[in-house]
């Protein structure tokens, strides 16, 4: 076991390499949650062991040494680092510590996003922009003026004439949107892509070339005033602001985008309240942010607490739960989905993030492991956004074993052993025999799904066993089944059974469009499989169906038309049909309502946070039912936004365009219920 001054020296060289890697190559080979941990290490050992705290500690500066290729700038006033904290009984203490230290004051707190993007000083003389530089190491950063002057949300010449010399920080960032539609670009020309739009941020900033940073998506929000007063040779007597917020609204005064998210807080409940609704919107706003900064709000106050070392004492960052870790690939297997496409996906050492253990994570195909170029032994970084599927962001090419064996797809599926194959014009390779076990259980566990026959207690451990058992070879065995031979499955009692029964039972009368939606067509979703339910008025007529009938559907063109027509005329599906229609199935279902007047008829409606009386798919469908269509997103088109508890960016945008807005019992209204 090493001493304490063999571990704070081994942390001091992985910290300042880490640090070297992410700040100046923009190239991390630790995951914000592996640093932190590090750090937070470092300041417990050097607090048991004062004696160890040396000079060039991580914990006694402030970021990283500037790249050796731009020119160095001073800052006037120190760009201090924020101390973090992971949960609220963690900030609850800081909250205390500040009270302490100001007498058990009243304290006025500020709420804002923690950005993920690069910091930087912009100085004004006279209102004219003149200088603009990273943060550096706090003390020192690098002068990127000309690069900056390539960002439009920049203003080169400020509204009215503030003091002679003024001074603001803010975070230069790329959109999610641009983030995605640059790295396209990118992959279609041959050129690496960016691992997160922080890191792209960071390189597009950094382009020893300004017009190359011209052509980058860069923008920036403002969120503090530094050195404000006369220029050099007479000292500024500091800003003339009381508070954080007056300081936010002179920045939007004089022509700088701030962050409208902001919020003040006067309790800790409150605080622990925004940090809760940040958390629920962070996946819904346009730009990467991994927490919530939280200030006192009083400049006199800030002034009274101080600053220790390298943070200051009057704000923290309450970061999220990590949604990016390292891990390392135990091995590389493949999944065969209801379609036959086979998946690649990595085994992985299991660990932490976003609150939730991942062994798993998909590599989506064979072309996507080959561009990541992953190896079963290498270290990664795994990515855990939102509710979607695990995956791998990069490999840690440093850390990659010298024996390390590209990875090849496997010449026959893995569930039925008949040869694979890629249909032209596809990446994706696909299992062609309609029997594979494999496929019909995928099959079976969508056609049970919420959206489709919505066959509770049907689920992907459920349909392995019916497959595996041979009691059935198609959905439509289902309603065959005798209870007794329900009950020879494994983990099924006598009540779980009768549930099933009853499920079954009641799927007999679904609407067309979902019925349609669980035959498992190719690019039929379920706005799609509506689309089709109002167009043709039931089974029959859809399959009789031509590729011109189809394609004179809403929403329907060639590609899709064509996959429906290529199911409808494979006898195997054609028989599917037929016998989930007739006895003992007897399959009933209902004509699509169509709906010519009421409130939703021909609207754009958009739904944002949760509604405790329904799910957001039943309230998607019961829009739709009524004549209206859900969007994703708000714009001047949208009618009309529902907004639910812990509604985030979308309903500020709502309220910026002035679209109407109506809450939960108001769309319950409208929608006729009780």
């Amino acid at each position: 076991m090493s001493s304490p001054a063999q571990r704070v020296r081994e942390l001091h060289e992985t910290l300042h390499q880490a640090s070297y890697r992410y700040y100046a190559l923009d190239a991390p080979t630790l995951s914000d949650a592996e640093y932190d941990r590090l750090f937070r290490e470092l300041q417990e050992l050097e607090r048991a062991h004062p004696e160890l705290v040396a000079p060039d500690s991580p914990t006694q500066r402030i970021g990283a040494a500037p790249s050796e290729r731009f020119e160095k700038v001073q800052h006037r006033r120190p760009m201090m680092s924020l101390d973090n904290c992971f949960s609220a009984e963690e900030f609850d203490e800081f909250a205390e510590r500040v009270h302490k230290l100001l007498g058990d004051e009243p304290v006025t707190w500020v709420i804002e996003p923690k950005m993920d993007g690069l910091a930087v000083a912009l100085t004004y003389e006279q209102g004219q922009f003149v200088r603009g530089a990273t943060r550096g190491d706090g003390t020192t950063g690098e002068d990127v003026t000309a690069n900056l002057r390539t960002i439009k949300s920049i203003p080169l010449r400020l509204h009215e004439l503030p003091p002679a010399l003024f001074e603001v920080r803010g975070e230069v960032y790329i959109a999610k949107s641009e983030f995605a539609r640059m790295n396209a670009e990118r992959e279609a020309a041959g050129e690496p892509t960016f691992a997160n739009p922080r890191n792209s941020a960071a390189g597009s900033l950094r382009q020893l070339d300004p017009r190359e940073t011209a052509r980058r998506p860069l923008a920036a929000l403002f969120y503090d005033v530094g050195e404000v007063g006369a220029l050099e040779g007479n000292p500024a007597p500091g800003h003339p602001f009381k508070t954080h917020l007056e300081k936010l609204a002179k920045l939007r005064e004089v022509g700088f985008k701030t962050n409208p998210i902001n919020a003040s807080c006067t309790t800790i409940e409150q605080v622990h309240e925004q940090f809760r609704k940040m958390q629920a919107a962070r996946h819904g706003l346009p730009y990467e942010i991994d927490g919530m900064v939280v200030k006192v709000d009083s400049e006199e106050q800030r002034a009274r607490l101080g600053a220790v070392s390298r943070t200051p004492r009057w704000a923290i960052a309450w970061k999220f739960p990590a949604e990016e870790e390292a891990t390392t690939v135990e091995g590389i297997g493949v999944s065969v989905g209801r379609t036959g496409a086979i998946t690649p996906f990595a085994q992985l050492t299991p660990v932490l993030v976003g609150g939730t253990t991942i062994s798993l994570a998909t590599l989506h195909n064979e072309e996507e492991v080959h561009r990541k170029d992953i190896r079963v032994g290498d270290r990664v970084f795994i990515r855990r956004a939102g509710d979607v599927i695990p995956e791998v962001v990069r490999v840690i090419l440093e850390a990659r074993k010298p024996d390390a064996q590209p990875f090849a797809m496997p010449p026959d599926c893995p569930a039925c052993h008949h040869p694979v194959a890629r249909v032209e014009g596809e990446v994706v390779l696909r299992c062609r025999n309609p029997a594979c076990p494999a496929q019909l259980a995928a099959r079976l566990q969508h056609f049970a799904s919420r959206l489709a026959l919505d066959i509770e207690g049907l689920g992907e451990q459920t349909c392995a066993a019916l497959v595996d058992s041979k009691l059935l070879q198609s959905p439509a065995d289902l309603y065959a089944l005798t209870r007794e031979q329900w009950l020879t499955l494994p983990r099924l009692g006598e009540k779980s059974v009768d549930n099933l029964l009853e499920a079954i039972a009641r799927s007999r009368t679904p609407r067309l469009s979902r019925f349609i939606y669980a035959l498992g067509i190719r690019m039929v979703g379920e706005a799609t499989a509506r689309a089709l339910a109002l167009r043709f008025p039931g089974p029959d007529a859809l399959l009789s169906a031509t590729v011109d009938d189809l394609q004179s559907v809403r929403d329907v063109g060639p590609e899709v038309a064509a996959q429906v027509r290529s199911f409808i005329d494979q006898p195997e599906n054609r028989v599917l049909v037929e016998r989930l229609l007739a006895p003992p199935a007897s399959i009933v279902p209902q004509p699509e309502q169509i709906v010519s007047s009421g409130p939703f008829v021909g609207k754009s409606v958009v739904l944002t946070g949760s509604l405790s009386t329904m799910s957001r798919d039943e309230a998607k469908a019961a829009i739709e039912l009524r004549g209206g269509r859900v969007s994703g997103s708000v714009s001047r088109k949208t009618d009309l936004v529902v907004a639910g508890a812990d509604a985030g960016s979308k309903l500020t945008k709502a309220q910026d365009l002035g679209v109407r807005l109506v809450d939960e019992a108001a769309f319950r209204a409208m929608l006729e219920l009780p």
